[in-house]
């Protein structure tokens, strides 16, 4: 099971994102930043690294709280790849970030599900503050 989570403050500003990575003997917590990002960028940033560090032809779900990341994952992505992650012939926007996504999902076996951020759910919160540390670490 993998949670993330990315934000900035403001939007767009100095931005983090935080990965929690708990599977069959494996622990991994991951947080990085960019000095001006967006929350967008920093949720597929932080699935991007997830992604990273899992294995080759393994199965895992990602939990996120962002709407914009599963559904771009598992409903737009297709659409995107076919028309070469553009819209009306101009780049659809992070598509640098879509493309890597795109490219790791390909020996994983990725199953996205969607929490409510910010309503209990521990290993969220978890990946929230980790985001919190790789925003404010950018500040520092």
């Amino acid at each position: 099971m993998v949670h993330t989570d990315g934000g900035a403050s403001p939007n767009p500003g100095p931005g983090g994102f935080g990965v929690i990575l708990r599977s069959e003997g494996l622990a991994v917590d991951l947080f990085g930043g960019e000095p001006r990002t967006t929350n967008n960028r920093m949720e597929l940033m932080a699935a991007v690294s997830a992604l990273e560090v899992l294995p080759a032809r393994c199965r895992a779900t990602i939990v996120s709280d962002s709407k914009y990341l599963i559904d771009g994952a598992s409903k737009w992505i297709t659409g995107w790849r076919r028309r070469g992650f553009q819209r009306d012939g101009v780049p659809i926007p992070n598509s640098d970030l879509w493309k890597s996504l795109d490219a790791l999902m390909v020996d994983r076996s990725i199953f996205w599900r969607w929490t409510k951020g910010h309503d209990g759910d521990v290993a969220n919160e978890l990946a929230d503050r980790l985001a919190t540390l790789g925003r404010t670490g950018v500040l520092a």
